[in-house]
């Protein structure tokens, strides 16, 4: 259900779409939720001194009912 929320909160705020892809990862001090976008999009996505990903990260906490989430915001051009 996490998966599902953060992805269209995203799709929302990127122009492409389509390359949204949110990985759900379970660790031992919680869960993962790793979020992966167009090159061009990253800048959306983050925002102004990171108050856009700080937002998406404030919901996710508050869906998650307690449960310890992580939001991380992968950049794929340091994958490569």
């Amino acid at each position: 259900m996490l998966e599902e929320a953060l992805e269209h909160l995203v799709k929302g705020i990127v122009e492409h779409d389509d390359d949204v892809v949110v990985r759900h990862r379970e660790l031992r001090r919680g869960e993962v939720l790793e979020v992966r976008v167009h090159p061009d999009d990253l800048g959306r996505v983050i925002g102004r001194s990171g108050r856009t990903a700080s937002a998406l990260r404030t919901v996710m906490t508050a869906l998650a009912g307690g449960r310890t989430v992580r939001v991380d915001i992968v950049d794929t051009d340091r994958m490569r």
